[in-house]
């Protein structure tokens, strides 16, 4: 029965016409709301490729990142593309595909202690505050890696930062594009960042773990992109193009 359900899974999404993609849509430069309501971004041009490549319309389903893997589970979306770490946790639950892109952890704030922090353990203060984005590798990375810190959750990486505009948190834990993104986005605020992340982390496209043939296309389109240098130059649009 496993063996029947996954070509018809496949099949299904190409009888369709679209392909459902969720993302969060406030993690830029990966993806973003514009001025317009349109959503843009690194992992956007992907996944309009992908579908245009599979004849489908993309559908951008747009939630708040913790529910995205659930989207998933339930059927909600077919992929979710939103700056997704690939951990054991997270492949115990959907297949992901990848890496297209290789991350980091870093920090962003208005404290001259914090971003010249050469070292995790700097971080680790009693009396220092984080924002981070629940529901993710932030999340998981302050609350093991910096014990004595306090976590404080945010719905998305714009309420994080927010907060430390609002110098309502000392900083922001997200991964380094985007608290690059954000230094560039706010040049009155005397905002910093880390000049080398803490981690390395690769993200991944995820998606249903039942589905063979639909992540093995993904996993070839993944592949052609990278040998014909399509995906350098989509990376260089969004990180290097000023």
């Amino acid at each position: 029965l496993a063996c029947q359900s996954s070509p018809m899974r496949l099949q299904g999404i190409l009888e369709s016409g679209e392909l459902r993609i969720g993302l969060s849509g406030n993690q830029p430069p990966l993806n973003m709301t514009n001025k317009n309501g349109e959503i843009i971004g690194l992992e956007v041009d992907l996944m309009k490729a992908l579908a245009h490549s599979m004849g489908l319309t993309p559908r951008f389903v747009v939630k708040p990142f913790a529910d995205l893997i659930p989207a998933i589970e339930n059927g909600e979306v077919d992929v979710v593309i939103s700056g997704m770490t690939i951990t054991p946790e997270r492949n115990a639950r959907v297949a992901v595909v990848g890496p297209y892109f290789i991350s980091g952890k870093s920090v962003l704030t208005k404290a001259a202690e914090i971003a010249s922090a050469d070292e995790a353990t700097l971080l680790n203060n009693a009396d220092h505050r984080y924002a981070v984005l629940a529901g993710s590798t932030s999340e998981t990375f302050v609350e093991p890696v910096l014990p004595k810190a306090v976590s404080v959750p945010a719905k998305d990486d714009d309420a994080a930062e927010q907060m430390v505009l609002d110098d309502e948190e000392q900083a922001m834990s997200a991964d380094f594009p985007i608290c690059q993104l954000s230094v560039m986005r706010h040049p009155e605020a005397n905002l910093s960042t880390l000049m080398t992340p803490f981690t390395i982390e690769p993200l991944g496209i995820a998606l249903s773990a039942d589905d063979p043939l639909l992540i093995n296309l993904i996993e070839n389109y993944l592949n052609t992109l990278e040998n014909t240098g399509l995906l350098i130059q989509c990376k260089a649009k969004w990180f290097s193009d000023g």
